[in-house]
């Protein structure tokens, strides 16, 4: 379903208001093409600029920008929902390339730019780590969160290596497997998880603290321990040692609960966080 919250109808760009509107079952933004181009351009009928705009790309480049496109109802001026075009952030970067404007640039670059260090990456996969490192420490993380959110990156990627290596293969039996660790560990399956943190689109992982890090940490690594030691053949198989290695985890999460008398599992995101250090 879509979520219709008042709160996420509007997002602003330089000034410009883009409509926008979460659909909670994909777990992503889509965001009014028509609000993109009048942003971007000079049009004064942004409508008929993007009729226009897919003609021509479709004569000139052989592409049909509407593939990228869905229609979803969003509000008008006159307080009523119509159907538009919208897109989601990847689609709305495509339709970006094609709009001949000074105002696109900036997005053109950054995208150009984006492509080239992912490209470096694939060469020299270090430079992804201390790039992420910058990030972090740039959006405001701790040195000792960063720290440990970083092995948290190297346990997951060893993770998915050993299911792969177990027969798991599509993106929906990864997230299956990552539900019943969750669940087994912190009682909260991953989308509910972020539900109770308050999130949408942002990374689960980015928002925990450092002790629901540490036990996601021995969720995932006794998880790799016991598939080494059973390997599993088939897709149940694996879905039960995900259990156990998330439930040696769930173990430690009770006793610690029960030693401090405080829960584990935290409401708060990074956006808390921060808010919480501005009043200090």
């Amino acid at each position: 379903m879509v979520i219709k919250d008042k709160k996420d109808k509007i997002a602003i760009f330089q000034g410009n208001k883009i409509r926008r509107i979460w659909d909670d079952q994909k777990e992503i933004w889509y965001f009014s093409v028509i609000d993109i181009i009048s942003a971007l351009t000079d049009s004064v009928n942004p409508r008929d600029y993007w009729f226009r705009m897919k003609e021509r790309v479709k004569t000139e480049e052989g592409a049909e920008l509407s593939t990228f496109c869905r229609q979803l109802k969003l509000p008008a001026s006159d307080g009523k929902y119509y159907l538009t075009d919208v897109s989601d952030t990847q689609g709305i970067l495509r339709i970006i390339q094609s709009i001949p404007s000074p105002k696109a640039e900036p997005f053109k670059l950054w995208l150009a730019r984006v492509g080239y260090e992912r490209i470096e990456e694939t060469e020299d996969p270090e430079k992804a780590i201390q790039r992420a490192l910058r990030t972090y420490l740039k959006k405001g993380y701790s040195k000792e969160w960063v720290d440990l959110r970083l092995k948290t990156i190297e346990i997951r990627k060893d993770l998915t290596n050993e299911w792969q290596e177990r027969g798991v293969k599509t993106n929906d039996e990864f997230a299956v497997l990552t539900d019943d660790i969750s669940f087994a560990w912190a009682g909260l399956k991953t989308k509910d998880y972020k539900h109770h943190k308050d999130l949408k689109k942002e990374n689960l992982r980015d928002n925990m603290t450092n002790l629901e890090l540490v036990l996601n940490m021995l969720a995932e690594t006794a998880t790799i321990e016991i598939s080494k030691k059973l390997e599993p053949k088939t897709f149940p198989e694996n879905r039960k040692v995900a259990r156990e290695g998330g439930g040696i985890a769930g173990t430690a999460r009770k006793q610690i609960e029960a030693k401090t008398g405080k829960p584990v599992i935290s409401k708060l995101n990074f956006k808390k966080v921060l808010e919480q250090k501005k009043l200090k």
